[in-house]
């Protein structure tokens, strides 16, 4: 084998099966605190723009920990790196359940987020041990770990939340979080072997969000950045207070509100591994992701008028049983529309971004993607939270739904642009290229 060519380490079975069990329970863990958070942080006598803060806390983490833990991972190896991060997890899971302030609570939910930007280790010990023919197919298997980690997470958690006993009702899914975690750590160590060669000192590192010059220069990618930026804040923004909106709407707690989430992570599978790649090949991504983001802002402003009580005192007799109907029972059938709009976003996102990019430039565009996802999941819920106390419970889904048409607009630009560049590079000769 000559120097130019690498070599892969080739893994055991299990050792896949670690990594996916990584992103799952990071997903798993933070879906699973999704539905309980507002009502946990409420036994702690906290206001709502401090329930906010907790969700924007976890993603300042994330926003930094991914570039540093990636570039450690680089220089000490896959295996320490996913190691401590799944300890830190699990250490940071235990820490809120028995936090006694809100305030320590934001403080053990940043430090969460920080053990929780993990991803890019775990996607560089999939290409360190994949050849360039079977990468896709290896990653998409993180991708589906995030997909069922959402999917499962919310679920478990309005499941496991018994509010009939109190502050402990609501650690109970915490400490649940924290033994995945650790069941994580110890596959890491069993079954994983270190991947990754020892990096040469002396060769230069990337810079943090390297290439935004080259970024914002882009007329494609400039504008889907920003597409990222809105459409996410709206996103967080009504999953960092529906909790409390469907409180005080319906009088929901943490297992309808966990329920309502599945929904939303059941449909988004779906969609994406079935309609959003036919859609987008017949209509192209443009209209597709233009239409997506319009469907989701259709969606924030149905949950806002659907009605407080359609059957206030109507039940179902079955026979022996009498149940009562329910109330707000159409929400997740909006949330459901709402998340096929989600859905069509990152797909078409992402392919856009590849395809106005250079090969050698697109991972470090993706990666600023990522990075604008996280600033919005870090603002929008502080947004969300001044909104919900100070304007009014219904005010962060109607900003959410009119920021979208600006996305929409941005994205058909962002199409036109990719069409004249794509036009220009047909009208350039061959042999100029």
């Amino acid at each position: 084998m000559s120097q130019s060519e690498p070599s892969y380490v080739k893994p055991r079975a299990p050792a896949l099966m670690v990594l996916f069990l990584t992103v799952f329970i990071n997903l798993v863990g933070f879906g699973l605190v999704v539905p309980l958070l507002p009502f946990f942080a409420q036994t702690l006598d906290a206001e709502a723009w401090q329930i906010t803060l907790m969700f924007s806390a976890y993603s300042l983490g994330q926003f930094f920990a991914e570039p540093f833990w990636g570039r450690l991972s680089d220089r000490i190896g896959r295996k320490p790196v996913l190691l401590m991060t799944l300890i830190a997890n699990a250490v940071g899971y235990l820490a809120l359940a028995f936090v006694p302030n809100i305030w320590l609570a934001i403080a053990v939910r940043l430090f969460t987020g920080l053990g929780a930007g993990n991803i890019s280790t775990v996607q560089g010990y999939v290409a360190d041990v994949t050849p360039p023919a079977e990468r896709a197919g290896r990653m998409g298997m993180i991708g589906a770990a995030f997909g069922l980690g959402f999917i499962v997470g919310p679920g478990l958690g309005g499941i496991l939340t018994q509010p009939r006993l109190g502050h402990l009702g609501y650690q109970l899914p915490i400490f649940v979080a924290s033994g995945l975690a650790v069941l994580a750590a110890v596959g890491v160590v069993v079954f994983l072997k270190e991947s990754r060669a020892k990096a040469d000192p002396a060769a230069p590192r990337p810079a943090f969000l390297a290439g935004l010059k080259d970024a914002q220069a882009n007329p494609v990618v400039s504008r889907v950045l920003l597409v990222t930026l809105i459409y996410m804040a709206g996103f967080s923004a009504m999953e960092s207070v529906f909790g409390l909106w469907a409180e005080s709407r319906y009088a929901w707690g943490a297992r309808e509100v966990g329920l309502s989430f599945m929904v939303v992570g059941i449909v988004s599978a779906v969609n994406q591994g079935i309609l959003t790649g036919r859609l987008a090949r017949r209509f192209g991504e443009t209209r597709v992701l233009a239409t997506g983001m319009l469907l989701f802002g259709v969606s924030l402003i149905a949950q806002v008028l659907a009605p407080v009580a359609w059957f206030p005192a109507l039940t179902l007799d079955l026979g022996t049983i009498t149940l009562p109907i329910v109330q707000g029972w159409s929400i997740p059938i909006i949330m459901a529309v709402g998340a096929c709009g989600m859905s069509m976003a990152m797909p078409n996102i992402s392919a856009m971004i590849s395809r106005a990019t250079p090969p050698d430039r697109q991972g470090a565009m993706l990666g600023l993607n990522m990075a604008s996802g996280s600033i919005a999941r870090i603002f929008g819920p502080m947004f969300a939270g001044a909104l919900f106390s100070g304007v009014g419970h219904d005010w962060p889904f109607l900003v959410g739904a009119a920021l979208t048409v600006p996305a929409a607009v941005m994205a058909i630009n962002a199409g036109r642009a990719l069409r004249r560049g794509q036009a220009a590079e047909a009208a350039v000769p061959e042999a100029v290229r």
